[in-house]
């Protein structure tokens, strides 16, 4: 199985859009467009998993696919990696209350 990077995706695909359009290629095992958490809104790129024969077609055919009014990226993706965790955020709140 391979997962492909598909990027530049109109804002209004969904995943069952991303599904049937990379279906043409062969059997889509998940398509998931991604979107932020606090709007719910796509952040215009997405995954799709396809056997490895059926994902290689689909790169070929959609890389540069024009899809709406935008041109779209599609690769294999590349493995996640582990980023450090967020700290608190802002930074020098000790001791501040003092300087007023």
């Amino acid at each position: 199985m391979k997962s492909i990077f598909v990027g530049n995706l109109p804002w209004t695909v969904k995943n069952e859009d991303l599904e049937q359009k990379f279906s043409e290629f062969g059997a889509v095992i998940s398509a998931r467009v991604m979107t932020d958490r606090e709007t719910g809104r796509s952040k215009g790129f997405g995954f799709v998993d396809m056997e490895d024969a059926d994902a290689e077609k689909a790169i070929a055919a959609m890389s540069g696919y024009k899809w709406g009014d935008r041109e779209i990226t599609c690769n294999e993706a590349r493995p996640k990696t582990e980023r450090p965790p967020r700290s608190g955020g802002g930074g020098g709140g000790f001791g501040r209350r003092d300087r007023f």
